[in-house]
């Protein structure tokens, strides 16, 4: 990641956008309920302005241009930026950076649903390329423990209009998040979910202790073994068309890659033989998982 001006930290983005240029849009997320994140408790949601976006776009060195390829648009929902001011970001971006291929943010059900499919197009049209979007599950119940504010159904039909505006969606699911009485649920639906959208990218992320106490007092906590055979369960109902699947968050236990449906038996495969290895250290498999975070 480039740094060339002061950030309102701390900054999270995706994994896939290590290399990326971040220019803060807003700052926190703009719903910051969900009661299982922790990720921007610790700010108050605000867009920045316009012109101090572009200023700070304006101070990276003229020799530096060349080699900027990929920007993200932060914080938690980038997405949510005024459509005026977010096409007037994308032409600014366009115009310092002349080797840019690709700009990239968060979405949220909340903007996604704000944005007509035109400005989306529109927004496309200007490298606005891929939308990181998180479910975290699809089951109804889970959804509403959680306090994510919009019905599973909701989510897809705004990202089936994302997706028709041609943007590429990168969607994310928890493991761990119904804990154990909707584990079996917690995976079925989401993996419906999925199916019935067949986005270019899905990944597994697993339930970490951040600033989240209160939700996890709600559930009943999966232990190690219990975090594969949700993800086993998950992977086998998973039957979705040219998704890129992948499990390698630092908060997982269990790494997956591969495409559905061409990996489709392999990636079920290799998490069997991890779950039966699993079973031989019944100490392990047996506890708790310890995903905590450490700093935010």
């Amino acid at each position: 990641m480039y740094y060339y001006f002061d950030y309102n930290e701390p900054v999270f983005r995706p994994p896939a956008e290590a290399n990326s240029l971040i220019f803060q849009a807003t700052i926190g997320c703009s719903h910051n309920r969900c009661a299982f994140c922790g990720m921007y408790k610790m700010k108050t949601f605000a867009l920045r302005p316009l012109q101090d976006v572009l200023a700070e776009i304006e101070s990276v060195p003229e020799n530096h241009r060349d080699h900027i390829k990929r920007v993200f648009i932060g914080d938690g929902d980038g997405l949510i930026y005024p459509q005026t001011d977010l096409v007037a970001l994308l032409e600014g971006l366009s115009t310092a950076f002349p080797n840019l291929n690709r700009v990239a943010a968060y979405a949220s059900p909340n903007s996604l649903t704000g944005k007509t499919f035109a400005e989306l197009q529109a927004l496309h049209e200007r490298k606005l390329r891929i939308l990181y979007f998180g479910l975290e599950s699809g089951d109804p119940a889970t959804l509403k423990l959680v306090g994510k504010g919009y019905t599973a159904k909701e989510m897809l039909a705004q990202c089936r209009k994302a997706q028709d505006a041609g943007m590429k969606l990168s969607v994310t699911a928890i493991l761990g998040l119904a804990g154990r009485r909707r584990s079996a649920e917690h995976a079925a639906a989401t993996a419906a979910w999925v199916n019935a959208l067949s986005p270019r990218y899905f990944s597994l992320l697993t339930l970490i202790r951040a600033h989240n106490e209160n939700f996890i007092r709600l559930i009943e906590p999966l232990s190690n073994g219990e975090i594969i055979e949700e993800a086993l369960a998950l992977v086998r109902h998973l039957q979705p068309q040219g998704t890129i699947l992948r499990s390698d968050h630092v908060s997982n236990i269990l790494s997956l890659a591969g495409t559905y449906p061409k990996d489709r038996e392999k990636i079920i495969a290799y998490a069997e033989a991890v779950l039966e290895d699993g079973r031989r250290h019944p100490e392990w498999f047996n506890r708790v998982a310890e995903n905590n975070a450490d700093f935010y």
